[in-house]
């Protein structure tokens, strides 16, 4: 059997088709897998021993059909479920199985606080699209796999790192997915451990403020290296704290213990930080019984009511007590 696996972004979402595809190959070795997505997360496909070919959207999409269509495939597994991925099944024409985005439900949460959703990760609803092939989830969880070439050497940290780090992801893709920078410079002045900043290029100003209240204990390593690499500053920490983002879910991958902190989205997304079924002691650092809260089932550049209050009342002594016990 051949299968297309359609996830086109992003990072966290494409890490959480992990266990479709470990376990679509492993239960049924015989089957051949390629992952469709957009080109610019090929690097963290490439890798993967469970696929086969990693298929891309580029710069023309009648290019990409012309390619698909050559593959005869069998079956499509829909882990996107949007109107690019009603288009690919329509032009290819045989049997796919999608995964249910719940968007009503997400809405009366959203905009009613009425909460309908199912109490489990989006992992087990990505799961349920194999299930006709007798595929089960084998409960190991994550899968994220680094280049040798991309590893990073033990010079590209400072040596005063070298015994050890925490990791904290200070970006995100929306604004108020994101701890406030005073914040997360109050937290680095006090805590008596070296810190690396992991982000992209986008992060490096709000990295530099933060690394101004001590640029030999919290090191800047935001837009300096690739996904990869920032993957395995993660793999080689002590721990991490995230946002809720795409490499808060590459930490889970690597069994990583997690203080994750959520601002206008929420854990009952399905989004939370997934393990199957080991045992990692993690913690979720969020502001209950907010009214507004949340606001989005993504999120926006700004607090649509100008307070914040979502991440502004995750206090930095709640943050500093989970960590020092990890510590």
């Amino acid at each position: 059997m051949k299968f297309l696996i359609i996830r086109f972004s992003s990072i966290g979402d494409i890490v959480l088709t992990s266990p479709v595809i470990r376990c679509l190959k492993k239960q049924l070795p015989d089957s051949s897998i390629h992952f469709l997505t957009k080109i610019q997360f090929k690097e963290i496909l490439v890798s993967n021993p469970y696929i086969d070919k990693v298929q891309v959207l580029a710069h023309s999409w009648e290019l990409m059909m012309e390619e698909l269509k050559t593959e005869d495939y069998d079956y499509i597994i829909d882990l996107h479920h949007n109107l690019r991925t009603l288009r690919v099944k329509k032009s290819l024409a045989i049997k796919s199985f999608s995964f249910p985005k719940l968007n009503v439900q997400k809405y009366l949460l959203t905009a009613f606080k009425i909460n309908f959703l199912p109490s489990v990760s989006i992992v087990e609803r990505y799961m349920k699209t194999v299930v006709s092939f007798g595929v089960k989830n084998d409960g190991l969880g994550l899968d994220y796999f680094i280049p040798k070439k991309e590893e990073t050497k033990q010079q590209d940290i400072p040596a005063s790192h070298s015994a050890g780090y925490i990791a904290c992801v200070i970006g995100a893709a929306l604004g108020t997915k994101k701890w406030p920078i005073h914040k997360w410079k109050n937290f680095c002045t006090i805590i008596d451990h070296p810190i690396v900043l992991i982000g992209g290029k986008e992060d490096m100003d709000a990295a530099k403020e933060i690394v101004s209240v001590d640029p030999v204990k919290v090191y800047n390593a935001c837009g300096k290296f690739s996904i990869n690499e920032s993957a395995d500053l993660i793999r080689k920490s002590k721990f991490v704290i995230s946002n809720d983002t795409g490499m808060m879910h590459i930490a889970a991958a690597f069994q990583k213990e997690i203080i994750s902190l959520w601002g206008n989205t929420i854990p009952a997304f399905g989004m939370q930080p997934y393990y199957g079924n080991r045992k990692v002691k993690s913690v979720i650092l969020e502001t209950k019984k907010l009214w507004c809260r949340p606001c989005s089932k993504i999120g926006y550049k700004k607090c649509p009511l100008g307070h914040f209050k979502c991440m502004e009342k995750i206090s930095v002594d709640s943050l500093l007590h989970e960590a020092k016990q990890r510590m």
